[in-house]
């Protein structure tokens, strides 16, 4: 490339970042890289489009913006000005990090979780420099993340949102076709059957963010599916991995909530050291690759480096290997089927380096085994597992049970919450309504001392 060429390239960054005039800009040796590193990013992005034609650039609605996975996905677009535009940002309660989203990334809708919250939201606008008139058009509630998951204008959503507040926009999208980069494990847990049937319906594109899921959807991509026998999911073996089965009943939220590997959220958190977590990645894989639940295997690999491998039917296996780093399972939905170069480090094969794989121990986390019975049992089960589950986690977090009586409070509710067949988003969030309510029963049993049989 020429020296005009890469003075274009520069003078586009400089246009682009709106920061200070071009000539000051480039005397500061601080933000020269910046310059550079955009610069070739533009040369390959205009490379590619000069063998397969114009990059055009993905429109996103990012549910659950403050988040790990929303903050996660918006750095992959701060990196990447030229491939996305942000249309719509959702966030719960931290009204702080959604303002400066908005003023960063200039979205033309911004969701706040509550009326309280938009109002706080509206106050830190205002108490900004940020011009009113750049402000986003503000809403809030259930209706408001369908219509920004929808919108004609949005052809990606990325599912970030924890819990089932997250199914109908989710749902929604995949009914407009457009791409969906998953990352709320509720939305297949609770409403799988559902979800898949107006993916096939619709030709929407349902692209897994989970490191794990993703992993598998990298190395089907290698092969025949029909030829592949078994898929395998890692997990750690959270925090508890080594801890003693009778020592279970006397550690704390703080030690349950320091996981080894990832830092997350304190519900995932706690589902990892119970390993329900890996369960619901059982359910979730068996809806996005047609997997019966006995063709999932799950084994404890410590150092969270292979994040998934499948087994073909002569006995080759074959794995995904990355680094712990949720960027680049977003950036691979985000770019499906290309791939670019992503903002996480790259494994250094000239180190040393030691890999284990264990089996889990179902007697010690039978949450995990649960989650099969779950999904091999069908209809609403998967869905009372994941209500009940949360509100035995939320119970344990508050001190009101021990760690061993997450498992108990579900597998109670499940024994008592007849299965049914939902054939809608509403059906759906009713049975995990009427399986709140149950489980947050026996929740007050156990602390009452009235533990039912």
């Amino acid at each position: 490339m020429g020296l005009a060429n890469e003075n274009f390239l520069q003078e586009k960054f400089l246009q682009n970042a709106k920061l200070l005039p071009s000539g000051k800009l480039l005397k500061n040796e601080k933000l020269l890289p910046n310059v550079n590193s955009y610069t070739r990013r533009l040369r390959d992005t205009m490379a590619d489009a000069n063998r397969t034609g114009p990059v055009r650039m993905k429109t996103l609605t990012i549910l659950g913006s403050t988040g790990s996975i929303g903050t996660n996905t918006l750095d992959v677009v701060r990196r990447s000005r030229h491939l996305y535009e942000v249309y719509a940002l959702a966030a719960g309660r931290n009204v702080e990090v959604l303002a400066s989203q908005i003023v960063e990334f200039r979205p033309k809708v911004a969701v706040a979780g509550s009326s309280a919250t938009l109002e706080r939201l509206i106050e830190f606008l205002s108490d900004s420099s940020f011009p009113r008139s750049d402000w986003p058009h503000l809403m809030t509630g259930a209706a408001a993340l369908v219509e920004i998951a929808a919108a004609p204008e949005v052809d990606t959503v990325v599912s970030g949102i924890v819990g089932v507040a997250g199914l109908e926009a989710t749902y929604e999208a995949v009914c407009r076709g457009k791409r969906v980069g998953l990352a709320n494990k509720e939305v297949l847990v609770s409403g799988g059957q559902l979800v898949m049937d107006a993916v096939r319906r619709h030709s929407a594109e349902l692209l897994p963010i989970d490191s794990e899921h993703n992993g598998a959807h990298q190395c089907l991509r290698a092969g025949n599916r029909n030829q592949v026998s078994k898929l395998i999911l890692t997990a750690s073996g959270g925090p508890f991995r080594n801890t003693p089965r009778e020592a279970l009943a006397h550690v704390t939220p703080h030690q349950a909530l320091n996981h080894p590997t990832w830092r997350m959220g304190n519900r995932i958190t706690i589902d990892s050291a119970t390993l329900m977590n890996k369960g619901f990645e059982v359910i979730e894989a068996c809806w996005l690759f047609d997997f019966a639940p006995a063709q999932v295997d799950v084994v404890i690999h410590p150092q969270s480096s292979v994040h998934a491998m499948i087994e073909y039917s002569d006995g080759s296996v074959l794995a995904q290997i990355a680094a712990t780093d949720m960027r680049m399972p977003i950036q691979y939905a985000l770019t499906y089927p290309e791939r670019f170069e992503a903002p996480v480090p790259k494994i250094d094969w000239s180190q040393a380096r030691q890999w284990e794989f264990l089996p889990p121990d179902f007697a010690k986390f039978p949450l995990l085994k649960l989650a099969y019975h779950c999904m091999e049992a069908g209809g609403s089960a998967t869905c009372t597992l994941n209500a009940a589950d949360e509100i035995a986690v939320e119970a344990f977090l508050e001190g009101r049970i021990p760690f061993p009586a997450i498992w108990e409070v579900v597998q109670e509710t499940l024994s008592q919450m007849p299965v049914r067949r939902p054939a809608t988003v509403g059906e759906i969030l009713e049975i995990d309504r009427e399986s709140r309510s149950l489980a947050r029963r026996m929740v007050m049993a156990r602390a009452a001392g009235a533990v039912t049989a």
